[in-house]
């Protein structure tokens, strides 16, 4: 009652406080939302790589233990030949994180790191680092313990920093899974311990550990090979990798890494500045081309060749379209006015904007995809289960056109994927409706309908 009089002697009060409360809610929202957006737009324009590495030529160091060395071997054999990588044929040596002499080894890393060049640095270790340690007050702390992560994660994060200050693109491999039960549940608590400081150190966290197990999730020293070949994979003792694992664990740093510098190439793409020369010699694809001279008959014979049509050429294609040459249609915005009547009962206009965006070649190739046979088919895109989007092309045959019946209205996927049940057809024995009705197709006769009163 009092809150009520009290809005009905200031209503002026009410409506500014209101007017307060959502005025700061929409510039918190916008606040939040473009610092967002920003961030994702810069993290997607940056790339994980440097676009322009000194003498486009990225270093590449491998650093860690056995690990690491076995990693080093696979992507020597895969990326070895690739004119954008400079590996270095030795692993940086650096090991055992839990032991005591940690402060002296991680200084000497931090120096050899510092005079290194180095662009992209694969890590791989611990396979030692699965020991216990003293505390200040002379106890020993177990393996896999809290205070054992927590001091774990204080002497990660300081092998982290130093890779940091390098401004590398760092991957780091996780720990395999091992055969000792004991021994793969303090492996799994470290990879937890390396993917998060990975990710909050701006590095790529790279799971060794599912790519190596069974059906079942379980450890197995066979499994199949690049080529799909059943081999043996690990070692004897359950921890190490043969030639052919140490092959397999490289191709998933190799298919990261593979990505990521075909995205650093595609960054390079950006308008530059400067002259033409420079612009040719960054980036000779999109380097501005200066037009060959032509002569007053040449350019009247061109210009008689191709017909004036407003909106579309000779042939039916669009003038943008045909005004490029790489077949990519140019985007071709127009207004229309309209008349309407408005609330006040006068007349009115309104312009409204038609987009036709730019499509590229390849999208115009896959919509107009004829075949063999010269004719045109039919792309029908679904969403399917799970977000997925599925795209087939049907192109009928000589005779008939085939079923324009989408992919997911096929029986099979309906029953076996969205779980529906399939109507029967009239006069089947699955078919249980009353009174039944009769199946054209088949012939089959419907049941005698209950004689009338």
């Amino acid at each position: 009652m009092t809150t009520d009089m009290t809005s009905q002697r200031h209503p002026f009060r009410s409506l500014l406080a209101a007017a307060v409360i959502a005025l700061a809610s929409v510039l918190a929202l916008y606040t939040s939302g473009a610092g967002t957006s920003s961030a994702a737009e810069d993290e997607s324009v940056a790339g994980f790589l440097n676009p322009f590495p000194d003498g486009d030529v990225y270093q590449l160091s491998v650093i860690g233990d056995t690990f690491a060395e076995g990693v080093l071997y696979g992507l020597v054999d895969a990326m070895g030949a690739d004119t954008r990588l400079n590996i270095q044929r030795k692993a940086l040596a650096f090991w055992a994180i839990m032991s005591g002499d940690f402060e002296s080894k991680v200084k000497t890393f931090e120096e050899a790191v510092a005079s290194q060049p180095m662009t992209i640095a694969i890590v791989m270790m611990g396979e030692d680092d699965r020991v216990s340690f003293r505390n200040a007050e002379g106890r020993r702390v177990p393996i896999a313990s809290p205070d054992w992560v927590a001091e774990y994660t204080r002497r990660l994060d300081r092998v982290m920093k130093a890779l940091k200050r390098t401004n590398a693109g760092v991957y780091w491999v996780g720990l395999p899974n091992l055969s000792r039960i004991e021994a793969n549940e303090q492996a799994q608590v470290m990879n937890e311990t390396i993917r998060e400081r990975a990710y909050l150190n701006g590095f790529k966290y790279i799971d060794a550990a599912a790519g190596f197990s069974d059906e079942s999730g379980g450890y197995s020293p066979y499994g199949p090979d690049l080529a799909g070949k059943i081999r043996v994979l690990r070692e004897p003792d359950g921890v190490h990798f043969t030639e052919a694992g140490n092959r397999k664990l490289a191709h998933f740093v190799e298919k990261e890494l593979r990505r990521d510098l075909n995205q650093a190439k595609s960054n390079r793409n950006v308008p530059l500045l400067g002259a033409e020369a420079e612009q040719a010699k960054i980036n000779p694809d999109n380097a501005v081309k200066t037009p060959a001279p032509s002569s007053p008959v040449a350019d009247a014979a061109s210009s008689a060749a191709v017909p004036e049509v407003k909106g579309a050429t000779a042939n039916g294609t669009t003038a943008s379209a045909a005004a490029n040459a790489s077949g990519d249609q140019k985007a071709d915005n127009s207004k229309i006015t309209l008349k309407t009547v408005g609330a006040n009962g006068r007349e009115e206009t309104a312009s409204i904007e038609i987009v036709r965006p730019a499509i590229p070649a390849s999208v115009i190739a896959l919509m107009a995809r004829r075949d063999s046979a010269g004719q045109a088919g039919d792309l029908l895109v679904d969403q399917i289960a799970g977000g997925f989007t599925l795209m087939t092309s049907i192109a009928p045959t000589s005779n008939q056109a085939k079923g324009k019946q989408s992919p997911t209205q096929a029986p099979y996927f309906r029953l076996l994927v969205k779980g529906e049940r399939l109507q029967p057809k009239p006069g089947r024995a699955d078919d249980f409706s009353w009174p039944a009705k009769a199946d054209t197709s088949s012939g089959a006769l419907s049941a005698p309908s209950a004689p009338k009163g």
